[in-house]
Formats: C-alpha cells, sequence, structure tokens
C-alpha cells in the first residue's frame, strides 16, 4: 500500500527524532488521517529492517484493536500478528507483533516479556502520572527492557487538568506535528464542519466542576429536563432536513435514553448506545446506522473514540464539556470524507465551539484546567453559522458582516501610534540563534519595504519541548505551508533555515507590541497560491 506524503512524512520525523534524542515521541494526528495505516506502515518497517524486533500495540477499545489488526493485514498481508484481547475473543501471546487490550494485558508483563517498541495508539489516556493500566504495564515491560522505546499516537496531545502530554511526570518526551487539520482539508482527505448556533443553548449554570470538569451527575442533572429535550429534539429534526447519520452527544445514560426515546415518538429511527449496551447489541445498532435503518444514535462517552462512520452528516453536541480533548474527539466523529455531501453540520447546544473556538485552534488545557478566555468566533446573524472573528462573508449564506467599526488611536506610554499595525515586508532573513541559557532555535527577521531602520524578528522555539515547542512547530508548519515550502523535519535547524532562506517572504504582516518587542499575528502572501 502506497502511504499519502503526510504518513510517509510521519515516519520519518520518528526516525528523525529516534536520531537525535532519547525517550519517547508521540505524533499528534488529526482524527481521519489514518494512524491505523501509519502504525501498520510502522510495524512492517521496523521489521524488515530489523526482523528481531518485539512489537507490542496498545490501545482501549475493541474497535480499535479489530481496526488496527486489520489495517496492519491490509499493508502487510503476511504479519506475523497476533491479538491479546477479552473483548475480541482471542488471547494470543508470542508473535513478533501482538495488539492488546490495556485492560487484558496489563497484568501480564511477564508473559509478554522482552519487547523493543510500544506503540500506544489514543496516548492521551495514559495518565501523567506513574499510575494506572498503562504505565504500570509500561512500567514492567521496561523492568524486562530497559531500552524499551514507546511511540503514541493521538488527535488530542493533552489531558484536562495535566497540560500537555509531554508535561511531566508524563511518559512522553516530544509532540511530534507531521500534518494538519487544515493540510488535510485542503487535499480532500477530511470534510469540513458547519456549525450552527442552536435557538436552545443548554445552561450550566451551577453546575459544579471536578478536576477542570462537570461533575456528570450535576451535568446530567441540569441538562436533563423534559421540556427542554423536547425543544431540542425538534430543533435537530428542524435542522435535519434530509441529512442521513445523526450522532447526539449527551451528558449521561438517562439523558441518552431519553433522547433516544424522544426522537423515536417523533418517528425518527434512532437508538441509544451507553457503556452498559451490551457487545451483541451495540454491534447491531452501529450494523442498522451504517445501513441506514436507523437515522439517528445518541450515546453517552462511547463514541467518542474507535467509531468511524464517514456518512455521519450531522453532530448534535448535547454535552457541554470543559475538556478540549473530548471537544475535538466528538467533532471529529464528523470528519471523514462522505459519500453524499460535502460537509457535517454541528449543532451546538452545548456551547462547546463558543467555549473552545474552531478545533483547527484548540488550545491545550493548563495543569489546573483553567479557561483561556473567550474563544476566536463569532455568529452569522443571518443563518446562526459559527465563524472564525476574520471572516467577512458568512461561507453558508453569504450574508456580509458588517465592516469592523474604526476604533480611534489610543496613545500608549510605549507606542505612540497604538498597540500594533501592518508592516510592509521586503525581505526576510531565517537564521539559526543561540540564547545565552545556550538552547539553540530559529529567528526569523521581517525587513521594511518602506524603512530601511524597521525589522521585526520571532523566535521558534523548536527544541525547548512543551507547549513552546508544540506551539513552535505548528507556526513553522503553517508559514511553511503559505510560503510554499516543505519542512520534512523540525528538529534539523540548519536545514529548516537553509529550506525557508529560498522561498518568499509575506508581502505584509501585522505586528503588535508585546512587552520590549513586536509579536506578529498575521502574515500575508499576496503572491502565493
Amino acid at each position: 500500500m502506497e502511504l499519502r506524503e503526510y504518513q510517509q512524512r510521519s515516519i520519518n520525523q520518528l526516525y528523525d527524532w529516534f536520531l537525535h534524542h532519547n525517550g519517547n515521541p508521540c505524533l499528534n494526528l488529526p482524527t481521519g488521517s489514518g494512524k491505523s495505516i501509519i502504525i501498520a506502515s510502522l510495524c512492517q518497517d521496523a521489521l524488515t529492517n530489523w526482523p528481531d524486533t518485539k512489537i507490542i500495540l496498545l490501545t482501549h477499545v475493541k474497535e480499535l484493536i479489530e481496526q488496527d489488526t486489520r489495517q496492519i493485514l491490509n499493508v502487510w498481508p503476511d504479519a506475523p500478528v497476533g491479538v491479546y484481547s477479552a473483548s475480541v475473543g482471542v488471547k494470543k501471546l508470542g508473535h513478533p507483533i501482538t495488539v492488546a487490550g490495556i485492560q487484558s494485558i496489563r497484568h501480564k508483563a511477564k508473559n509478554v516479556g522482552h519487547i523493543d517498541l510500544c506503540i500506544v495508539d489514543e496516548a492521551h489516556l495514559i495518565s501523567h502520572k506513574a499510575e494506572g493500566s498503562y504505565r504500570k504495564f509500561i512500567g514492567d515491560l521496561k523492568e524486562i527492557n530497559p531500552n524499551l522505546r514507546v511511540i503514541g499516537l493521538t488527535a488530542t496531545p493533552y489531558r484536562l487538568g495535566h497540560g500537555l502530554i509531554t508535561d511531566k511526570p508524563a511518559i512522553f518526551d516530544d509532540i511530534l506535528e507531521p500534518t494538519s487539520i487544515e493540510e488535510l482539508l485542503a487535499h480532500g482527505y477530511l470534510s469540513p464542519l458547519r456549525s450552527k448556533r442552536p435557538d436552545n443553548l443548554l445552561s450550566t449554570d451551577g453546575v459544579a466542576k471536578r478536576g477542570g470538569e462537570f461533575i456528570e451527575a450535576e451535568l446530567q442533572r441540569a441538562v436533563n429536563k423534559k421540556d427542554q429535550n423536547l425543544r431540542v429534539a425538534c430543533e435537530i429534526i428542524k435542522y435535519a432536513e434530509d441529512r442521513k447519520a445523526w450522532l447526539i452527544f449527551c451528558t449521561g445514560v438517562k439523558h441518552a435514553h431519553a433522547m433516544a426515546e424522544l426522537l423515536q415518538s417523533l418517528d425518527i429511527p434512532t437508538a441509544c448506545i451507553t457503556g452498559e449496551t451490551p457487545k451483541n447489541e451495540r454491534e447491531a445498532i452501529i450494523d442498522n446506522f451504517k445501513s441506514g435503518s436507523l437515522r439517528a444514535i445518541t450515546n453517552a462517552n462511547v463514541l467518542t473514540t474507535g467509531f468511524n462512520y464517514p456518512d455521519i452528516d450531522l453532530i448534535a453536541m448535547c454535552r457541554p464539556t470543559l475538556s478540549p480533548g473530548l471537544y475535538v474527539q466528538m467533532a471529529g466523529r464528523g470528519m471523514r470524507v462522505k459519500s453524499h455531501t460535502d460537509h457535517c453540520l454541528v449543532l451546538d447546544f452545548a456551547g462547546n465551539v463558543r467555549t473552545h473556538g474552531p478545533i483547527t485552534a484548540v488550545r491545550p488545557p493548563n495543569r489546573k484546567g483553567q479557561g483561556h478566555g473567550e474563544a476566536p468566533v463569532k455568529v452569522c446573524e443571518n443563518c446562526q453559522e459559527f465563524v472564525t472573528l476574520s471572516t467577512r462573508v458568512c461561507p453558508a449564506c453569504g450574508w456580509e458582516f458588517p465592516a469592523p467599526e474604526v476604533k480611534p488611536l489610543r496613545l500608549h506610554n510605549d507606542d505612540i501610534m497604538g498597540n500594533g499595525k501592518t508592516m510592509r515586508v521586503k525581505s526576510w532573513l531565517w537564521r539559526v540563534y543561540t540564547s545565552n541559557s545556550g538552547k539553540e532555535m530559529v529567528t526569523i527577521t521581517y525587513f521594511s519595504a518602506d524603512n530601511l531602520a524597521e525589522m521585526v524578528t520571532e523566535y521558534l522555539c523548536l527544541l525547548h519541548g512543551g507547549y513552546a515547542q508544540y506551539k513552535a512547530q505548528r507556526l513553522l508548519h503553517g508559514i511553511a505551508k503559505r510560503a510554499g515550502a516543505v519542512i520534512d523535519n523540525p528538529y534539523d535547524l540548519e536545514g529548516i533555515v537553509s529550506t525557508m532562506n529560498t522561498v518568499p517572504a509575506p508581502t505584509e504582516i501585522t505586528k503588535e507590541r508585546d512587552g520590549k518587542y513586536y509579536r506578529v499575528t498575521a502574515r500575508v502572501w499576496n503572491h502565493v497560491a
């Protein structure tokens, strides 16, 4: 099977990282990017080049165990792979590749024996602290082989209340981002979402929080109200029109059952899936949903990962959440390319888009799970579509937003002309810079086209670890893409500088005062597609 360019790039970045670092990296890949194909190719490559390698692939749900195993065999029909999972009904050890459910294998490290490479699908589920099933099992494997390497894969490399999955004492040391949602959308590998602000918004007033998230029992009591459920159900039907596959996220088991019963009473073929749904019944519901016998599924905390049906064309978020990871996972169920439409509609009764912003710009939570202010979105007054703050014409209905009010200049002690302005750019210079503390980074200096003495420099901390590195790599990828460059290895600073100095600089930047220096907030290329 021939890999897509970004999938091969993912594997190349892993090899480059291992060449320069010790420790455990995590691949941050959007939902729908084909993580299982990357895993399969990585396994084949490892065993082809190092035949004695022993690999274990860990995940947490039956659907992912089966999907990853199936994809390994699709990529490599003769793969020496075995499965160890009670939910799948197979427990076999001794193969060079073992795909395992963590709940089934967590106490079996001695039976598993020497492992060289441990791959974890949905790696954000690993605890930051040295506790929990994953950490215990991986710790036991490291006692057998201290040189064990761990590779994670996830669309959401953070945990509510803990921050990035590289924030120590987390097991991962770095986050690699080979591609982005924007790149996959541009190449037609993902389907875009459109979001509406419904008339009926669910209130979380008075709902207490624990660990940075709403307490489920209190949230369910606040949301699961008969009259409110009816209004929400009627609005879903109003917007759904001829949409064929609806997925509805609810606050808990009682709420999920109530919404399913209500939609059934309104002549919408609907079923409910919760953690209590028996395996055979759950499989039958999903089969009927995919065949079209069911139009809607309500669920409580179970269809956020491992459930992939591309033709989902309507998502109703009836579950408010403070977790950016859960928000991205819910929205991601609608981003696969569809057979019958070009987008998925998201009805956000929960206010999650307003809380977290566009899924292309979700910021990881901090360690205490505190908020980060209002998200950068606004609402079309004509059709209630959520759009980014910079949008001038609504993509859904064509309504033009009023021109922003011109604010009078405000004088500041540090900037007599106000807090920010645009600068026409003549050229730029990329270089490797070493700080006084000895840390290497990349600098970008923009030279003004109007003032010989005016220049702005920004710093990309690509090797610093943590959120600074994560943010710098995202920024690098975005700038390179706009400039028409390809960066395969975000750790090769000299290579980055060499490449970027050969491509066009932006024609204009927007800069804002940030302390003693300026911060670049936008870049415009007029002559680059």
